[in-house]
């Protein structure tokens, strides 16, 4: 069974991080005490959180061994934690900035989840991938039909700007929200299948029965992409990405 791979998902470090710094740069606090970053993968978001906020002491979150190991190795030094992000959210724990880069669409409950971490933090940022209407998420579904699958995966748990907006204002003095389209330039259709292959081919794959039926899911994927993403003059595709940002500062 596919779990989560570190080298897999930091193939495309700089676009998967660019997210991330836009997020950063928005949080308006000075020099937070402390700060967990939720859902923290290989460690790429926790070094932006850390050159964000150079002096303030940073914990990593996550809920993959493979991904905390990779972090670790990185950054010795730093604070690593395996676990549950539900799990966290019921806890007492209290973080001056409780910060999470693309991890929340795999926690479900979000009308019970978001304000429990509000409630953990003086600031809540997160960033989400709020791309499920694209061509790419329509022809994996597709392909998921021809498997018989379909109704057996569950894809992002993520929802629209208004969700957010009502589930969160009750319990903020502040909210910001907004909404960024990405456009990634990629080589070919191979590469767009590689880029959802860390992360949202995952349940897919997951729901398969064993590797000969993932690799005739991923061929068939990738022709259909193929078909969506044509190729622009210089041979280069545009692969848009859309992604949902909130800062909630806390009552």
């Amino acid at each position: 069974m596919p779990e989560w791979d570190s080298a897999q998902y930091l193939k495309f470090h700089d676009e998967r991080t660019q997210p991330c710094r836009d997020l950063a740069a928005r949080i308006a606090m000075d020099a937070p005490a402390g700060i967990i970053d939720l859902g923290c993968g290989p460690g790429n978001s926790t070094e932006v959180i850390a050159a964000r906020f150079p002096e303030t002491a940073i914990t990593g979150f996550d809920s993959s061994t493979d991904m905390i190991a990779t972090a670790r190795e990185r950054h010795p030094g730093w604070r690593w934690i395996t676990g549950d992000i539900a799990h966290f959210a019921e806890g007492n724990d209290r973080y001056d900035l409780v910060f999470s880069n693309a991890a929340l669409q795999w926690v479900p409950d979000h009308e019970r989840i978001l304000p429990l971490l509000l409630q953990r933090a003086g600031v809540l940022a997160v960033q989400m991938p709020g791309n499920w209407a694209a061509p790419a998420h329509g022809v994996m579904r597709e392909v998921a039909k021809r498997f018989g699958m379909l109704e057996s995966v569950r894809e992002w748990y993520t929802h629209d700007e208004n969700f957010y907006y009502d589930v969160l204002a009750p319990h903020c003095r502040q909210l910001d929200l907004w909404t960024t389209e990405y456009i990634h330039v990629m080589p070919d259709a191979a590469a767009i299948v590689e880029w959802y292959r860390g992360t949202g081919l995952r349940p897919f794959l997951q729901a398969l029965p064993d590797g000969p039926t993932r690799d005739q899911f991923i061929a068939q994927y990738q022709e259909a992409i193929r078909a969506e993403y044509p190729p622009r003059p210089n041979g280069q595709l545009l692969f848009p990405f859309r992604r949902l940002f909130l800062v909630a500062y806390a009552k």
